[in-house]
């Protein structure tokens, strides 16, 4: 395992990190796997050397974060963990049950530390923006948690980089914690993050840590376009892809990583994440896996070292694509 700093915190973590919305009750998406079929997952990512693990509140709404909680309690040392959760999505139903307020976010907070058995969360993270909520309050919330010692560090997701910008110079003004990564929507075939968000993360510091790295399998091949609802369990109920790529370049994007893969003699998945190790300012790609080949083969994509000519094959047939996944 190859690993790296958190931004420009001390904490170290690997290069690969373990998505764990996949890990819970399948009653909340067919896909996910359940407490018994998750364990594996967690100890082949352990016995590779991954210490970073990332979930959310919402996934299995809490039952990700037990899982978590208790396969790490099991196949790892904790202390050398980085475990990280997000707060915003509802979890039941009420006016107060979402959201990034002082009230939720304390609450949300407190919920996830009785799920994951722990005492402090290393990086909590806020899943997405919220624009019914002033963003200092929102701001105060987290520092008073780090104060607390409830968490260590907190990180932002998907939102405009004036936002994140307008975040971290409050925090800089005030003297509260300020984020020290961004969990953004970046990969090959959806890569308007370049434009502001990633140089604004360069110029503070801030740890990239991109979801959906492969595309929801696009870049993989698993599916051969996000209408492709038939390939696997999870594109039957995944409406979400649609919303997210819908552009004509995507599958030239998609071809051309199947071009280096095959001559690399590699899966495409190991190409495409490849291309996100390759990136000075990507910390560490978030990895989905409901096999365990899933997992190798991103694994496997630390050692794949693309050329530049492999990479200008790669880039070219991008497009500007419109906003998505905010």
């Amino acid at each position: 395992m190859q690993y790296t700093k958190l931004g420009k915190t001390g904490v170290t973590v690997s290069r690969l990190c373990l998505g764990c919305m996949s890990y819970g009750a399948p009653s909340w998406r067919p896909w996910v796997l359940d407490r018994e079929a998750s364990f594996p997952f967690f100890r082949r990512a352990v016995e590779h050397g991954i210490n970073f693990f990332d979930t959310a509140d919402m996934y299995s709404l809490g039952v990700s974060e037990e899982i978590t909680g208790a396969a790490l309690r099991q196949f790892a040392d904790l202390r050398q963990c980085v475990v990280a959760t997000k707060v915003f999505n509802a979890m039941v139903d009420g006016p107060n049950m979402r959201g990034l307020s002082r009230k939720h976010i304390q609450q949300g907070c407190e919920a996830s530390l009785r799920r994951l058995g722990v005492e402090t969360i290393d990086l909590y993270q806020i899943h997405r923006y919220d624009r019914e909520t002033p963003i200092e309050e929102t701001l105060a919330a987290l520092d008073l948690l780090v104060r607390q010692g409830k968490v260590r560090y907190i990180g932002g997701s998907s939102m405009a980089a004036w936002q994140f910008a307008q975040a971290l110079g409050l925090s800089d003004l005030r003297g509260w914690a300020r984020f020290v990564s961004m969990q953004n929507h970046y990969n090959l075939v959806y890569r308007e993050e370049e434009r502001e968000m990633i140089p604004l993360c360069r110029k503070e510091a801030i740890a990239v840590i991109p979801w959906s790295p492969l595309a929801r399998g696009l870049l993989a091949g698993s599916r051969k376009s996000p209408d492709d609802a038939k390939s696997t369990v999870r594109a039957e109920s995944d409406d979400y892809a649609r919303k997210l790529y819908d552009h004509p370049s995507d599958a030239e994007v998609m071809a051309a990583v199947q071009i280096v893969a095959k001559k690399r003699g590699v899966e495409p998945a190991q190409v495409a994440i490849a291309w996100l190790l390759s990136r000075p300012d990507v910390t560490a790609p978030i990895i989905g896996a409901t096999k365990i080949s899933h997992l190798d083969t991103a694994i496997a994509a630390l050692d794949l070292k693309l050329s530049d000519e492999e990479i200008k094959a790669l880039e070219t047939p991008y497009r500007p694509h419109a906003v998505r996944g905010m």
